[in-house]
C-alpha cells in the first residue's frame, strides 16, 4: 500500500487488530507496518509516537458502545444497557484495562460516553454532583469485573510463548492455590461443591452487581423524593 494512500483511520483500525491479537508489548510500528504490508515509515508520517497510536486506538474504540437515550428508554434501562455494552467492550479489547495504568487516554469518543454517563443519571433525578459519583461508581465498577477476563487473556499469551515449562508452572501454581484455599472452611465448602468452582468468577455476578447498584441509586432517589 503506498504511503499516499494510507490513512489515519486505516492505520487505528489495524492497530486496534494487532492490540487484540498481541496485547500492547505486541505492537510496534514494524508489526503494524507488516499488518498493513506498507514500511514503518508509512505509520510514522501519520502517527508519530506508539503513545499517541494506542491513545487513538483507544478512544476509537469506546464508539463500540451503546448509548441509549434515557429519554427513550428510561434512566435505567439506558444505564444498565451502556453498562453491558462497555463492559462488553472491554472484554473485546482487554488490552484496554492495561492502558489505563500506562497512557494519557482522552478524546471525543471517551468524552462522548462520559457525557453521556451523565446526562443518564441527571435524568434519573440526581444533582450534577452526584450525578458524577454516581456514574464513576458504575464506571469504576464496570472496569473492575473486565480485568479478570483481561488478565486471563494475558495469562494465556504467556503461557503460549513459554510453552511446556510454562504449562507445567501454571498447573503446578493451580495446585497449589486449591491446597492453600481448603484449609479455609467457605472456600473449602465451594471447592467439593459439584456445582461450583474455585478458579473463575462465578456466572452472572456482573449482572447481579450492576442490578444491585442500580437498585441502590433508586432506592436513594425514591428516599429524596
Amino acid at each position: 500500500m503506498p504511503r499516499n494512500t494510507l490513512t489515519a483511520d486505516q492505520i487505528v483500525q489495524a492497530a486496534i487488530a494487532q492490540l487484540d491479537e498481541e496485547g500492547l508489548d505486541g505492537l510496534n510500528m514494524r508489526a503494524l507496518g507488516k499488518r498493513l504490508e506498507v514500511a514503518a515509515t508509512a505509520v510514522y508520517w501519520h502517527i508519530k509516537t506508539k503513545d499517541e497510536l494506542v491513545r487513538l486506538a483507544t478512544d476509537a474504540a469506546w464508539a463500540e458502545v451503546e448509548l441509549p437515550d434515557p429519554a427513550a428508554v428510561g434512566w435505567r434501562e439506558a444505564a444498565a444497557r451502556t453498562a453491558v455494552s462497555t463492559h462488553a467492550m472491554f472484554t473485546r479489547h482487554p488490552w484496554m484495562g492495561q492502558a489505563f495504568g500506562g497512557y494519557l487516554l482522552y478524546g471525543p469518543g471517551k468524552s462522548r460516553h462520559d457525557d453521556h454517563l451523565l446526562a443518564v443519571y441527571e435524568a434519573a433525578g440526581f444533582a450534577p454532583a452526584d450525578a458524577d459519583r454516581a456514574a464513576a461508581a458504575v464506571f469504576t465498577y464496570v472496569l473492575g469485573n473486565a480485568l479478570a477476563p483481561a488478565a486471563m487473556v494475558a495469562l494465556n499469551r504467556r503461557l503460549a510463548l513459554g510453552g511446556e515449562d510454562a504449562a507445567r508452572a501454571f498447573a503446578e501454581a493451580k495446585e497449589n492455590s486449591v491446597a492453600i484455599a481448603r484449609t479455609f472452611p467457605k472456600l473449602r465448602e465451594r471447592i467439593d461443591s459439584p456445582a461450583a468452582s474455585y478458579a473463575g468468577t462465578p456466572e452472572e455476578s456482573f449482572e447481579f452487581g450492576l442490578a444491585a447498584m442500580l437498585d441502590g441509586f433508586a432506592a436513594r432517589l425514591g428516599a429524596q423524593a
